[in-house]
């Protein structure tokens, strides 16, 4: 068994996915997984449903910063491997409110970390040996990069320029002290922008497609021309996968898709797919709704990721390019409107109207 933190969100949800349909591909057992998530906005069950109906799937509703239940939890269901996906992650609302960032991102991983570290320190020789704490955490903890800097590697010295990717950071540092002063058998994992089904629809792509569908404007930063690595959700699943199979303890690696893409680059994109898929009944081009908005304090211009060391030492690559990726997305949101009405509460519409009101450049 292992546990999952965050198993209900974007990234955890789809590992959870990935996690048996991988298993099944590759003819290993069936291993049950415990979601332990808090499901706040961005955590929604419906994403795991059927994983949680069949019994594959254990959801334990609660909040890493309580460590009774993380405890609990981890007496309950031994889990052979923690993989801690649970983080408040969206820039713009680490801007309006670094209070819970701080709180979920640090607070919560030192909280798991100190029972993981309990519960690890009290197994026999062979579990204790087999176990596995894996980090999930991003590229924007790197800062900032100019159009001609080197991509990120796990070198690069950290610089994180808003309060999500400094409370990110921040755990990322516990994590590391936790293996350099306790022994913790840790891995961490550093992504790029993820993108791909059961996506919250406040961050970009998703906010796109589902905007230009109901007509709305899409509105982009600034000048536009702010640069992502983009990586497809699912090679990011089969990057965790592999890493916690093959990687050296104490470790991070860097995982990246490829994909270095202006954001209005990306907005183009998803207009002429939705051209192709699903045509405007007024024969009108999606990317007529375009709005440049003003830009959000301290936007990174470049994040850009050297995946040499994830390729050379555990033999990954991803699967997807930007474009194969990006239709699989656009195809599926047009697909599963029933998982998006559940999902665009008043809270989200709120949270839209609060973040872009005011900003039409």
């Amino acid at each position: 068994m292992i546990l999952i933190t965050g198993g209900a969100g974007f990234i955890g949800g789809n590992f959870v996915h990935h996690w048996f349909e991988r298993r099944e591909r590759l003819g290993l057992p069936r291993e049950q997984v415990v979601v332990f998530d808090k499901l706040t906005y961005a955590g929604n069950p419906a994403t795991i449903q059927a994983q949680i109906a069949s019994g594959d799937a254990i959801l334990v509703h609660a909040d890493i910063c309580d460590r009774d239940a993380v405890r609990n939890a981890l007496a309950t269901h031994k889990p052979r491997a923690v993989l801690h996906f649970a983080a408040e992650s969206h820039v713009d609302r680490s801007i309006h409110g670094p209070g819970e960032f701080i709180q979920t991102n640090m607070v919560g991983t030192f909280t798991l970390l100190e029972e993981v570290r309990a519960y690890w320190g009290a197994m026999e020789t062979a579990d204790k040996a087999a176990f596995r704490f894996h980090h999930v955490s991003t590229d924007e903890v790197y800062g900032s990069l100019s159009d001609t800097d080197p991509a990120f590697s796990e070198t690069t010295a950290y610089q994180p320029n808003s309060p999500y990717s400094a409370s990110k950071a921040g755990s990322d540092h516990l994590v590391r002290a936790y293996h350099h002063t306790y022994g913790l058998p840790v891995l961490t994992t550093n992504c790029s922008n993820n993108y791909g089904p059961y996506h919250f629809p406040e961050k970009l792509i998703p906010l796109m497609i589902l905007n230009a569908l109901d007509g709305k404007p899409l509105p982009v930063y600034g000048d536009g021309l702010n640069i992502r690595d983009w990586l497809y959700v699912r090679d990011h699943c089969e990057a965790i996968c592999q890493v916690l199979e093959k990687g050296t303890l104490g470790e991070t690696y860097n995982i990246g898709g490829i994909n270095e893409i202006k954001n209005i680059d990306v907005v183009t994109t998803i207009c002429r797919k939705l051209d192709e898929l699903r045509p405007r009944a007024d024969g009108a081009k999606y990317e007529s709704q375009i709005t440049y908005v003003t830009d959000r304090p301290g936007h990174d211009r470049r994040y850009a990721i050297d995946p040499t060391k994830v390729q050379r030492d555990i033999g990954w690559r991803p699967a997807q390019t930007f474009e194969t990726g990006i239709d699989h997305t656009v195809r599926w949101y047009l697909e599963n409107t029933e998982w998006i009405d559940t999902v665009r509460s008043g809270a989200y519409r709120d949270w839209i109207s609060r973040n872009y009101e005011g900003r039409q450049g």
